[in-house]
């Protein structure tokens, strides 16, 4: 798309940006600092830049690179929506060297399964094979 970029070079990023969007959001509202910098120190990182190298989207991937990723923390911000950058984001992370192969690759996502969907997601076959901790509020005292 042209004016905008997607990177994975972290150098590029502004995680002072990140944060202060994923800290907000329904998924991870109140997130400590240091707990999302752990996080993506820990995550395969991309951002979308606009043509003034501004950070405009950003998402990351949790992944063994064998085996299984979870595609988390997608945004694209308010005014840069509806131009088609999370499908670019999107396209641009599954065809990554790192997501190539895998046997499972999953999201959780309240509003944007359609988007999801256009790449071969799909809601989950066999629901009671898998579980989890779930801790709803972790971030909120």
């Amino acid at each position: 798309m042209q004016g905008y970029r997607i990177t994975a070079d972290q150098s590029e990023m502004n995680f002072d940006f990140v944060y202060d969007f994923i800290s907000t959001s329904y998924w991870a509202k109140g997130i400590p600092r240091d707990t999302f910098d752990k996080s993506v120190s820990n995550s395969l990182c991309f951002g979308v830049l606009d043509a003034n190298n501004q950070q405009v989207g950003f998402a990351r991937i949790i992944t063994d690179t064998a085996t299984f990723a979870y595609l988390s923390d997608v945004f694209i911000t308010e005014n840069e929506r509806g131009k088609g950058l999370s499908k670019l984001l999107v396209d641009f992370i599954l065809n990554q060297p790192e997501t190539q192969g895998l046997r499972r690759i999953m999201l959780g996502t309240a509003d944007a399964h359609g988007l999801y969907q256009q790449f071969g997601f799909k809601p989950l076959q066999q629901p009671e094979m898998l579980m989890q901790i779930w801790q709803p509020d972790p971030y909120q005292n």
